[in-house]
């Protein structure tokens, strides 16, 4: 397992989160800080960009660069600049990014339509589609990382490679107090974060930005589990990327990871000798 670190250098995201409630620090601190280290603002500008239109939504994407195509998917609240502002120009010098900004998050639009993780997970194909993007590597953080698990199950023929940041394909994925917090999670608790004015600066209708927040807190409580058995048929070589305090509960992960053929044991049994460490 990789551990990543993320820093912040956003004192007042870092200020308001420690004042809120327990939840918020385990479910948004390392989202928050990852996406303050990000959102210093993108030094590449996409060379194509627009609305692709799919099952009564105009989904947002960006394009940027050439060579072979990583699809990626950013975390819940969050903007494409929000998540990969610093990662995208390092991958667009060799490879062909396409960023989506899922429903109601950024430049895409609100709608009614209830979120679930098939859904989302269409659209991402039918944006792929529009752009004629036959397969392509996949990296998902957090509900984008969800996301990712669910289009690699229902369209395995479209994900190349996986790259799982944060996040789990079940609701009992994440750590009980996780799980227990998401049934205390209002609205108001983020009038004042960085995610406000990041919507208010991209959303086609800013009046929408509460009804968004209840939409996806309803999202966030709704249990889900895409299977054990189908994540056991991803077929696709997969990374998966945790942070050591990001709210997942790790003995789950390592069963996911055994899922994929990973043996914590087998693998670091045959190479580890201990007469060789200092």
């Amino acid at each position: 397992m990789l551990v990543l670190f993320c820093q912040s250098n956003t004192n007042n995201a870092m200020k308001y989160l420690l004042k809120t409630q327990n939840v918020l620090r385990s479910l948004v601190l390392i989202a928050i800080m990852f996406a303050a280290s990000q959102s210093n603002g993108q030094q590449t500008r996409p060379s194509n960009s627009g609305y692709a239109p799919v099952d009564g939504l105009n989904v947002y994407y960006e394009v940027y660069g050439e060579g072979r195509p990583i699809v990626l998917l950013h975390g819940a609240f969050f903007t494409i600049d929000m998540n990969w502002s610093q990662l995208i120009p390092e991958l667009s010098k060799n490879r062909k990014v396409i960023a989506i900004e899922l429903q109601g998050h950024g430049h895409t639009q609100f709608s009614e339509r209830k979120l679930t993780f098939p859904a989302l997970a269409s659209d991402v194909e039918g944006v792929m589609d529009y752009l004629k993007i036959d397969s392509a590597d996949v990296a998902g953080f957090s509900m984008g990382g969800s996301v990712a698990y669910q289009l690699a199950t229902q369209s395995p023929k479209r994900i190349k490679k996986l790259v799982i940041i944060s996040a789990t394909y079940k609701s009992s994925g994440w750590l009980p107090e996780v799980t227990n917090g998401f049934k205390n999670l209002k609205p108001e608790l983020f009038l004042n974060s960085p995610m406000k004015p990041a919507y208010d600066a991209v959303a086609p209708d800013k009046t929408k930005f509460t009804k968004f927040l209840e939409q996806m807190i309803a999202f966030a409580q709704t249990p889900f589990n895409i299977g054990d058995a189908n994540i056991a048929k991803i077929a696709a070589p997969v990374l998966i990327i945790s942070g050591d305090n990001d709210g997942l509960d790790k003995i789950e992960l390592i069963k996911t990871y055994k899922l994929f053929g990973g043996d914590v044991s087998a693998d670091l049994g045959p190479h580890l000798n201990l007469t060789q460490m200092g």
